[in-house]
């Protein structure tokens, strides 16, 4: 699953962005001789039937399908014949090469706009936007959020609210505010009645330190019953007479509100020099129990946590979020456009220091993602399309040579100076720009394999 959702995303995203250029290529005069998708020996070719007007494009599937090309005709690859030089890409005016580079980026940036509204076309079913216990001591537990409360709208003030469709879109909408206070409207579990709370905006570089912007500020993530699930036999809960659909109430006299408390108070046991009895209260089936647990303590990496065997928590409550046509399109803008924003900001970041290298990922996490979208549903998978398209338009448009951003800054020094860089100078930038991306690939290859405990 994890190998075809990769692949078809690549060959996806792949095709728009070689198809931008194609077509405007076509469409400017230029003569296109091969437009492949991969590299390396052609696996299949073929050419149109009813080709464009001076058109002849061979047409390829190639055996590494990493990426991907369009070549067209240029009098600085090869010779031109006297008939075909007006249609050769040096010749042609520096608008339309810059439009005819532009075009792969923009394609892929376009791609991600209509998949993000075919899935808020479609609907599908996101996580209710119920909260659970924030993390002890963080700025949301000081603001007063507590476990089961339910956001409602939120917004940059009190009179400017928006309705909150999910806990995805809460979560979203959160990481686009971390440079300014927000406010939410809450409804408390169990009452009818709302009120309004706000957090304070983040210290700069905040969010490097704890992952992201939403655990900076101490949310843990959706609220669920503390129920036990499959419990494995042999281990610590199994050995203490616990069973599937226990609920636990409390532990040491200490409520229990939700599974991620019951998660927090089993992995601190771990931190004890030895194995630590818990009193826990457990309601099952209606009658409460009294059961002694002891949590096995096991190696998280570098520290020790407790452990007891069992599943915790239930599936979080769903609801069906779906828009209409213009809503959709809408919405779908304003994804891109946020998506496009926190690339160059994380981009910026990246190389201000502000943030970590470690926050690079390469072809390894894509394709464990693309596995678990897929598996998810068609609405996850489409999702994360269109996050990697717009990644994929948004990196291919920085000013690196060997990329068509790099292209795009040729073609302005070349507006400004009325004259293109010296094949020296080219040769040299080429060079240093294949040099840095062979950079970043090797490090974030590296991150993949680090994220993916592939090394001891």
């Amino acid at each position: 699953m994890t190998v075809l959702a990769f692949l078809l995303a690549l060959g996806v995203l792949i095709t728009v962005h070689e198809w931008g250029h194609y077509r405007v290529a076509v469409a400017c005069g230029v003569k296109v001789l091969t437009f492949s998708i991969g590299f390396g020996k052609p696996l299949l070719r073929w050419k149109s039937r009813s080709p464009h007007a001076g058109q002849d494009t061979e047409f390829c599937i190639s055996l590494i399908p990493l990426g991907g090309y369009v070549k067209m005709l240029d009098e600085q690859a090869g010779e031109v014949s006297p008939q075909d030089a007006p249609m050769a890409f040096n010749r042609q005016p520096l608008w339309a090469r810059a439009a005819i580079v532009s075009a792969g980026p923009v394609a892929n940036l376009l791609l991600a706009m209509c998949l993000y509204a075919a899935t808020f076309w479609v609907g599908q079913y996101e996580t209710k936007a119920t909260l659970a216990a924030p993390v002890a001591g963080s700025m949301a537990e000081v603001a007063g959020f507590r476990s089961g409360d339910t956001v409602l709208s939120v917004g940059s003030s009190a009179e400017d609210l928006q309705e909150v469709a999910s806990l995805d879109a809460l979560r979203w909408w959160l990481l686009q505010q971390d440079a300014s206070p927000v406010y939410l409207e809450v409804q408390p579990q169990g009452k009818q009645s709302s009120r309004m709370m706000s957090l304070p905006a983040l210290a700069p570089g905040a969010e490097s330190k704890d992952g992201n912007a939403w655990q900076a500020w101490g949310f843990t993530g959706a609220w669920s019953r503390a129920v036990l699930g499959e419990v494995q036999l042999g281990r610590p809960a199994d050995v203490a007479g616990l069973k599937r659909g226990d609920e636990v109430l409390r532990i040491d006299g200490q409520a229990v509100s939700d599974a991620s408390a019951l998660r927090a108070a089993v992995r601190a046991s771990g931190q004890h020099q030895a194995p630590v009895m818990q009193a826990w209260l457990v309601s099952r089936e209606g009658r409460l129990i009294f059961i002694d647990v002891t949590p096995e303590r096991v190696a998280d990496g570098s520290q020790l946590m407790g452990r007891i065997g069992a599943q915790v928590g239930e599936p979080p409550t769903k609801v069906w979020v779906q828009y209409g046509v213009f809503d959709g399109l809408g919405q779908a803008a304003t994804k891109t456009w946020e998506v496009i924003v926190m690339t160059l900001d994380m981009l910026w970041r990246l190389l201000s220091g502000n943030a970590s290298l470690d926050n690079l990922s390469g072809p390894l996490t894509m394709a464990d993602y693309a596995g678990r979208s897929a598996s998810l549903g068609l609405g996850a998978y489409l999702s994360y399309l269109a996050l990697v398209s717009v990644g994929l338009g948004v990196f291919n448009l920085l000013p690196l040579p060997m990329l068509d951003g790099g292209h795009l800054l040729y073609y302005l020094y070349e507006f400004c100076t009325g004259h293109p860089p010296s094949p020296a100078w080219l040769d040299a930038l080429q060079r240093a720009g294949l040099a840095i991306l062979v950079a970043l690939m090797v490090f974030s290859l590296f991150n993949d394999v680090v994220r993916l405990g592939w090394l001891p």
